[in-house]
């Protein structure tokens, strides 16, 4: 069986009866990483000029590293995002250029090694796939022309699911709304209420989630869902319980 049809084979495998359209990503993702027999991938958005939103992940594993980097602010993937330009590292790598994404991806995942291939028209500069690898010998023997020719099958999904599916403006298509990115909106509306709470601009509220979070070795979803609950104040992340 060649790429594109193990691709759409396991594509069509996970869709059932009705399925509902904001599940798409995570299937996409997952018919990625079978297709190309890596250990991980992941679907994101490019959502604000501070963030990212995720839209899908083959596995809980390649999901908690995309939060991980989302959490510390920089990594290969968002650096793929800003530049428009894929990127191939190993440990090495990630040590070298972005150490704090690096130590915590060793500690919490199985993953080595890792590349991030934006996805083209019409999504230039907003999408990208992400794959993961165990081994980070693989990373090196990554085919990338079949690599970029499954991310081309995962934009042309994502565009036919624009065209032939029914949407609104304000809602936008259905992937839009997958539960990653569900989880992740209500990180903007904890940076809202820490923005107004503590009089300091949305990219200044954003960094100071980041930092409570990593600091309390948590991710930035999880402080942002305790926020919006109100199970956390935003002065608590300035270190002053009780106040804001």
């Amino acid at each position: 069986m060649d790429l594109v049809a193990r691709f759409t084979a396991t594509l069509a495998a996970q869709a059932g009866a009705g399925d509902d359209g904001h599940l798409l990503p995570g299937r996409l993702a997952r018919a990625a990483a079978e297709a190309l027999g890596v250990d991980g991938a992941g679907l994101s958005l490019l959502a604000t000029e501070t963030g990212r939103s995720p839209l899908g992940a083959s596995s809980a594993e390649a999901a908690r590293a995309e939060r991980l980097e989302f959490t510390v602010g920089t990594g290969p993937c968002l650096f793929a995002h800003e530049t428009g330009q894929p990127v191939f590292v190993v440990e090495e790598d990630l040590r070298r250029r972005w150490p704090v994404y690096a130590d915590l991806l060793v500690d919490e995942t199985p993953f080595r090694g890792i590349a991030s291939l934006p996805l083209r028209s019409p999504l230039t500069r907003v999408g990208a796939m992400n794959l993961f690898f165990v081994d980070a010998a693989e990373v090196p023997r990554l085919d990338v022309f079949a690599a970029l020719t499954v991310a081309d099958l995962v934009t042309s999904a994502l565009t036919d699911a624009l065209v032939w599916s029914s949407w609104t403006a304000e809602s936008g298509p259905e992937w839009l709304h997958s539960p990653p990115a569900r989880r992740r909106a209500v990180v903007w509306t904890a940076v809202d209420r820490t923005s107004g709470a503590l009089e300091v601009d949305p990219p200044e509220a954003l960094a100071l989630l980041r930092g409570y979070s990593y600091s309390a070795g948590r991710s930035v979803d999880s402080v942002a869902a305790d926020l919006v609950s109100g199970r956390l104040r935003p002065a608590d992340v300035l270190g002053r319980p009780g106040e804001g």
